[in-house]
């Protein structure tokens, strides 16, 4: 049965937050809020928690994983972004956007789309999310909570306890999320391309 820990969604408990980075650090998939609905997340070099995360969602290697970065510089470490990616990363940063950009040879094979050698990459503005990735260190391997089947993500962390007690190591209840996923914006062709509408919706790209 997984943990299931209450932290503030706007002060978080720091002993809560650091048990949380405890648990993902030895290899944890866990549920946390965002800025647009739950997700899930686990550590970037753990190939068998990234195995979990994907059965879980029921994905393959095809999918677009994302990651969630602390802020603009860390995103320069994984992805490649031209001047015009990082104007427009800088304007919508932090926000409900994921983009997809060509991964750099710090990002592990096995994260990419296989045959694009692509990362959908993330800065969340929440405040549980930024206590996270500070004590963590570095980026959070992740998805949208969507289970298999359902078109949308869940909102509350009693439904994820119900629904993924069993198959989860730690839920973050931090309160409602929203019940959209993400926009996802592609930016490897040379001009940004709207992939999917979701809750960023202040792109330009309409």
């Amino acid at each position: 049965m997984s943990q299931y820990f209450e932290i503030h969604p706007t002060h978080p408990q720091l002993r809560l937050v650091r048990q949380a980075v405890a648990i993902i650090d030895r290899g944890g998939v866990a549920a946390y809020p965002t800025d647009s609905s739950y997700a899930l997340g686990c550590h970037i070099g753990d190939k068998k928690a990234l195995e979990r995360m994907r059965r879980i969602r029921q994905i393959d290697g095809k999918h677009n994983l994302t990651l969630v970065c602390s802020d603009l510089s860390e995103i320069s470490t994984y992805a490649k972004i031209s001047n015009s990616d990082y104007r427009m990363l800088k304007s919508l940063t932090p926000g409900p956007y994921t983009f997809i950009l060509n991964a750099t040879h710090e990002v592990p094979r096995r994260l990419m789309h296989p045959k694009r050698r692509t990362i959908g990459i993330r800065v969340v503005e929440h405040p549980v999310v930024k206590a996270l990735l500070d004590e963590l260190g570095q980026p959070l391997m992740s998805c949208t909570l969507i289970l298999p089947g359902e078109s949308m993500p869940l909102t509350e962390a009693d439904e994820i306890r119900d629904a993924l007690g069993n198959q989860l190591d730690l839920i973050i209840d931090s309160g409602h999320c929203g019940i959209e996923p993400t926009t996802v914006i592609d930016l490897t062709g040379g001009v940004p391309e709207l992939v999917r509408q979701g809750m960023g919706r202040d792109h330009g790209l309409d």
